[in-house]
């Protein structure tokens, strides 16, 4: 499309107009860049949010028996350690489910009272909830069959009862029982005290509930699923096992993350949308100015052309000469724009955490170079077909 004779004037033209050339593809630079740091952006933002959440647990589901509302509960509608063997038995998508009690209770620390989270747990507690053994070690079968006096505790309150020792093997008395220290733990990744866990917590064995409540109740179920798609179906799956198991009336809360992981997406996706949407803008300006500038450039080249055409230039070649000249600065200004949102992500990501990811998608690039070239040619076109049409005649003559 583009000869040679083609490339050579229109290069020559824009090097004879540097700086008007520089500040007509400025334009183009701040939009293109736009559009790679906006998908960027989005996409960081999202996997890190979608990593959080799949830290605590993609296929999670959570349940509990709803205590609100005109009907009372009874003994006889709490879930119980046979539900959840129950459900495990009646649903084959579950391959791991346990069970929470909490009490809120007081820590004697160094003869003063402090207020803690003690929480009873069944064994498969450590893997449905992705928990990270940091010292120690997890209860055993034995700890749940003989009731041992032992516990697991935050780093946190590990720090706080033994701040220079360590604190494995160590007591610890919550209430009125002596406990043994086996283990710190953490939250793979923190729910900022929105879960049973908080700064302060202790882990207790589930048996030992009976010790502080006089029952064994269930308060909150955890159920972990095979695949992400099967968490729909258990979900739904659940209150009724527990329904056919309990009084005829009986409300169960059964959750799950999907709809947080939904509602993630669709808020980065709206958010690239509109960032997009004011890249797009910034373009456009910068086409308008392409525009702008190339049919200024015809004017003051009109005797230019005249001579090109007198020597035997065709109307396709003087076209060709000003869509090249747009095609150049856009082409440019893009490679100039991904370079700076190439950089800048670089020296981002030595800014941030180790868990934040900052990469530059292939797509974004490729988007941002081609919407830039076509933004340039589609507003060449008028002074180019401008140019083409000048009259030789009339060229020559124009001053």
């Amino acid at each position: 499309m583009f000869q040679r004779e083609t490339w050579q004037v229109a290069i020559d033209a824009l090097r004879a107009n540097k700086l008007r050339a520089f500040l007509t593809m400025l334009g183009v630079v701040i939009g293109s860049a736009c559009i790679v740091l906006v998908i960027t952006v989005s996409l960081t933002g999202s996997h890190y949010i979608i990593g959080q959440i799949e830290g605590v647990g993609a296929n999670l589901v959570y349940g509990e028996l709803v205590r609100s509302g005109s009907r009372a509960t009874t003994l006889s509608d709490e879930i119980t350690l046979a539900d959840l063997h129950a459900i495990v038995e009646a649903i084959p998508q579950v391959v791991a489910i346990t069970g929470t009690h909490e009490i809120a209770m007081s820590l004697d620390l160094h003869n003063v009272a402090r207020p803690i989270n003690v929480i009873g747990v069944t064994q498969p507690y450590l893997r449905v909830r992705n928990l990270i053994i940091l010292e120690g070690r997890w209860f055993d079968s034995d700890d749940m069959q003989m009731r041992s006096k032992v516990c697991l505790v935050t780093e946190h309150l590990a720090k706080m009862a033994y701040p220079d020792e360590d604190p494995i093997g160590r007591p610890l008395r919550l209430g009125e029982l002596k406990f043994t220290i086996i283990g710190v733990f953490r939250e793979r990744v923190s729910t900022f005290g929105q879960s049973e866990i908080q700064r302060d917590s202790s882990l207790i064995p589930f048996p030992l509930v009976q010790s502080f409540t006089g029952n064994e109740t269930v308060e909150t179920l955890y159920a972990t699923t095979a695949q992400p798609q099967d968490v729909p179906m258990v979900t739904r799956e659940i209150p009724e096992v527990l329904r056919s198991r309990h009084r005829s009336g009986t409300e169960y809360r059964v959750q799950n993350l999907s709809s947080i992981l939904a509602a993630v997406r669709n808020i980065a996706n709206a958010l690239t949308v509109v960032l997009l949407v004011i890249a797009g803008i910034a373009l456009l300006i910068s086409g308008i100015g392409i525009m702008n500038i190339m049919l200024v450039t015809v004017t003051e080249r009109t005797h230019e052309i005249g001579i090109r055409k007198a020597v035997g230039a065709r109307r396709r070649e003087i076209m060709n000469q000003f869509l090249l000249e747009s095609l150049i600065i856009s082409g440019t200004g893009a490679a100039l724009g991904v370079t700076i949102a190439g950089v800048l992500a670089i020296l981002t990501r030595t800014l941030l955490p180790p868990e934040f990811s900052v990469p530059v998608p292939w797509f974004s690039v490729v988007l941002a170079i081609g919407v830039s070239c076509v933004t340039g040619l589609l507003f060449g076109y008028l002074p180019a077909n401008k140019a083409a049409k000048l009259h030789p005649t009339e060229s020559l003559r124009y001053e």
